[in-house]
């Protein structure tokens, strides 16, 4: 079994821990150097490394939190132990403890806030100077011991910080990967949604009503054959733009089919669009509308009239689709062979939430509802220039089918 190769970006939480592991790992080796040139006997050497293994684990507490949770909940406790066992241990081993003091330094900075940290870095070494003297070092070791100090505690703080860094970012990559993919995701469901819910009602219909003119009207029977099969083909080419990522949908594009559409199944449309120069984003969304209007138009009403105007003013463009399908009453071929098909009518119950989501990241508005007249109205208003994913640029999207 071939396994995937590991990427250097997810190398490199692992490389910093190793990195920063084998450097406490040599400033712990030095210190121990110190009790092997102390002369030390066999128990006094044993205490001594058992001391330093102790304060080892717990500077790998401070300096890897995230490998340790059930320690870190306690991480102010485990500093006090850790400052305990870093100058009570003075008075038995003498000047080959000094130096444990520049790890406390580095667990001041990781465990406590920011100004209580430093301050408390500072008294560490303080301490550690103070503590050279009662071991029988004089002031002209004070400037090493103190460098020793402060450097073995900055190097291990910036090492272990940025651990913690590279592991947070790799963290954050991650999720970023996880909802780019998730986005994704919505995007080519919503795309299908837009374009097959339109397409196949189209090819629907059409295919009933060339069923109804096969015997009545064999010359219009095959028109209306010839452009199911344009549909289709249009239908899988669209469907491979959304696979492709290419979908560039256009107002002036769908409206003939919209209109062809709605005049193949009896519904008389005005159509009055002069919707000026707009974005590529804008035009795809203008379009989208337009598809989802036809759409639930025809699967969700029995209009017999409909009105679609598309204008600009301020710069801003508006696309209005009405109908007269909330009226009582009104029966026809088209509502009664949908009601025939199982789920049809609740269908596409996430389109309108849909454009509404992708007139809003545009900076528009998208509304629906019952009019004081009884029609139902879908509107939708768009900053005309507005940019999004579709580019940017002006298309024209103002002539009539």
């Amino acid at each position: 079994m071939r396994h995937r190769p590991v990427s250097n970006v997810e190398l490199a939480p692992r490389m910093a821990s190793a990195i920063t592991t084998v450097v406490i790992l040599c400033f712990f080796g030095v210190a121990l150097t110190y009790a092997v040139k102390g002369g030390f006997g066999a128990l006094k050497l044993t205490a001594f490394g058992v001391l330093m293994l102790m304060l080892l684990g717990l500077q790998f507490c401070h300096s890897f939190p995230a490998r340790a949770p059930r320690w870190a909940r306690h991480r102010r406790v485990t500093l006090a132990v850790q400052a305990a066992l870093t100058f009570a241990p003075f008075t038995f081993f003498g000047a080959a403890w000094l130096g444990m003091p520049g790890f406390l330094c580095s667990s001041c900075l990781l465990v406590l806030r920011p100004a209580l940290a430093w301050a408390a870095f500072a008294l560490v070494v303080v301490a550690t100077g103070a503590a050279q003297f009662l071991v029988g070092y004089g002031a002209d070791q004070l400037p090493y011991n103190a460098v020793a100090t402060v450097l073995t505690g900055v190097v291990v703080y910036g090492l272990s910080r940025l651990t913690g860094l590279i592991a947070e970012v790799q963290a954050a990559r991650d999720e970023l990967v996880r909802v780019t993919l998730a986005q994704e995701r919505v995007r080519f469901a919503r795309d299908l949604h837009d374009l097959l819910g339109f397409s196949l009602s189209t090819i629907t219909l059409k295919c009933e009503l060339a069923h109804r003119l096969v015997r009545v009207d064999p010359e219009r029977a095959e028109s209306e054959i010839t452009e199911i099969v344009q549909a289709a083909r249009q239908a899988s080419s669209e469907v491979r733009s959304v696979a492709s990522s290419y979908l560039r949908m256009s107002l002036d594009h769908e409206l003939p089919a919209a209109a062809s559409l709605l005049r193949a199944v009896g519904i008389h449309a005005a159509v009055r669009v002069a919707a000026g120069e707009v974005s590529p984003a804008v035009d795809a969304v203008l379009a989208t509308v337009l598809r989802e209007g036809v759409t639930n138009m025809l699967r969700h009403s029995k209009a017999q009239n409909c009105v679609i105007e598309a204008a600009a003013a301020d710069g801003s463009v508006r696309l209005v689709i009405v109908n007269d399908g909330l009226r009582d009453g009104i029966t026809d071929a088209r509502s009664a062979h949908f009601a025939e098909v199982p789920g049809v009518a609740a269908s596409g119950g996430n389109g309108l939430s849909s454009l509404a989501a992708r007139a809003t990241a545009l900076g528009g508005r998208l509304d629906s509802g019952e009019r004081p007249d009884g029609w139902f109205e879908l509107s939708v208003v768009l900053p005309a220039q507005a940019a999004g994913k579709d580019g940017e640029g002006a298309v024209t999207a103002s002539r009539n089918p």
